[in-house]
Order: structure tokens, then C-alpha cells, then sequence
């Protein structure tokens, strides 16, 4: 005889909500996937110090922007997946020390600091420290501060900064004046990496929302440039970006105004 059940509910039904829990768990082996990608960017930072000793400039700026991509995607598949641990922001931070930090300052005193006299070769560690501090200083407040801002310049941007450089110069020699404007930049590029300027973060932006036609044409026109003059592009790229920084105050408080009195723009948000 079938047996009635009275219950009211079905025995399928702790069965599925088992089912349901374990599939949303996230899975044990996932947490690998986080730290291979960061491990990728500690190898393409020793691997930049590697080229840059053998005297490959070039290829050594090509490996600091692979390891740029490999720190945005360790952070997003580990927030995608929910597999986001302490281990992993402090192993991504002692990456980021090593191909933001270490890489790009020996690359400066190969290709111009180690040249000019004790005064510039220090601005190579001052470097290092400064990078350091902004990565310290960045895990003391995660989760304190404005998600939308940096505050103080992002070690990959200031790494992108020396390896557009380095891509502009190529492995040639460089002249006294372009070594002593090497020199000037450094110490200034360190020094904003421990300011207080804030720099936009781009967490934000919605790539699914819709744009204007416009976006799409200047997307375009960069792939363009991209194309035929990469050099050129990435060092205005990140220059620009560098310079964001200390001119926020000049037209910052006016497109806020203006975002508060479009109350488009608010619903938008």
C-alpha cells in the first residue's frame, strides 16, 4: 500500500532546500581561482624585474601591464564567487608590492635613476615606501571609506605611469633632460601615492546600463589611437588620470552641483 503522508509538507521538500543550500555554498575549490590570478601578478612582477635586468625594457613594461590586469580580475572573480578572504587581501597586497612597487622602481633606476647621483636613486626607494604605505593604509580602511574614491593614487596607476614611460623611451638611451624629467616625476608620483587626494575608482560604472551614442564614439575613437599610437595613448592615459588627483578641487564641487540640481541625475543613482 502507498504510503499517505500528512504533513503538510512534501518529504522532497528538505531534500530540494538541502539541494538549493549546497549549490549556493560557495564551492571549496573555487577559492583557487582568486589566488592563481594573484599569483599571476606576482609572477608577472618578478618576471618585469627578470627583463629589466636583462635589459628588456619593453617587454618588462608589457609584463607590469599584465599584472595590472591580473589585480582587476583577482578582485572581481573573488567578489563574483563570494569567495572574498583576509588571506587574499593580504596575498594581494604582497603582490601588488612586488609587481606595483619593487618592479616599476628598479625599472626607473635601470633606465635613468642610477645614473644621476644619489639624490635620484633614492627617489627609486622613496618609491617602494611610498607604494607601501598606500597599500597599508588602503587594507586599514577597506570598508571605512567611499568605495566610488581612492584616496591618495593607486599603485597600479603609478605603476602604469613608469611602464608608459618605459614604452615611450623604448630600449634606447635617454638624454640627460629626459633622465633629470624621470627623476622630478618619480618623486612626484611617489608622493601622490601617500596624499589625500582622491581619485575616482571606477567601481561605479555600469557597463549593462544604457549610454548615449556619444560613449560608444569616443570607445571607438580610443581603439583607434590605441591602435596607432599605443605609447602615446597609455602615458596620456594614466597622466591624465595622475593629474585628476590634485585638479579635483577645480571642477569637482561644480559637477557635483550640477549632478544635485539635475534631479535626473539622482533617480539615474
Amino acid at each position: 500500500m502507498r504510503r499517505r503522508h500528512f504533513s503538510g509538507e512534501s518529504p522532497r521538500g528538505p531534500r530540494r532546500r538541502r539541494w538549493q543550500e549546497l549549490r549556493d555554498r560557495p564551492r571549496r575549490g573555487i577559492f583557487l581561482l582568486p589566488s592563481l590570478l594573484t599569483t599571476g601578478n606576482l609572477f608577472c612582477g618578478f618576471l618585469a624585474l627578470v627583463l629589466t635586468a636583462d635589459g628588456r625594457m619593453v617587454e618588462a613594461a608589457v609584463a607590469i601591464f599584465v599584472a595590472m590586469v591580473m589585480d582587476t580580475l583577482d578582485g572581481k572573480v573573488a567578489r563574483l564567487t563570494r569567495t572574498t578572504t583576509q588571506f587574499g587581501v593580504e596575498f594581494d597586497s604582497l603582490a601588488d608590492v612586488v609587481s606595483f612597487c619593487v618592479a616599476p622602481a628598479f625599472m626607473l633606476y635601470t633606465l635613468a635613476l642610477g645614473r644621476l647621483g644619489r639624490a635620484a636613486w633614492l627617489g627609486a626607494f622613496l618609491f617602494v615606501i611610498c607604494g607601501a604605505l598606500r597599500l597599508a593604509r588602503f587594507n586599514v580602511h577597506t570598508g571605512a571609506s567611499d568605495r566610488r574614491y581612492f584616496v591618495g593614487l593607486p599603485t597600479p596607476a603609478a605603476a602604469g605611469v613608469v611602464a608608459s614611460v618605459v614604452l615611450l623611451t623604448g630600449d634606447g638611451e635617454i638624454s640627460r633632460w629626459q633622465g633629470a624629467a624621470i627623476a622630478a616625476g618619480t618623486y612626484i608620483v611617489a608622493l601622490l601615492m601617500v596624499s589625500t587626494f582622491r581619485y575616482y575608482s571606477f567601481k561605479e560604472i555600469d557597463f549593462a546600463r544604457r549610454r548615449p551614442t556619444g560613449v560608444l564614439l569616443v570607445v571607438v575613437l580610443g581603439v583607434l589611437i590605441v591602435a596607432t599610437h599605443p605609447q602615446w595613448f597609455l602615458f596620456g592615459l594614466f597622466s591624465v588620470y595622475v593629474l585628476s588627483g590634485p585638479s579635483r578641487p577645480l571642477w569637482a564641487p561644480r559637477r557635483e552641483a550640477l549632478l544635485l540640481a539635475d534631479p535626473t541625475s539622482r533617480d539615474s543613482h
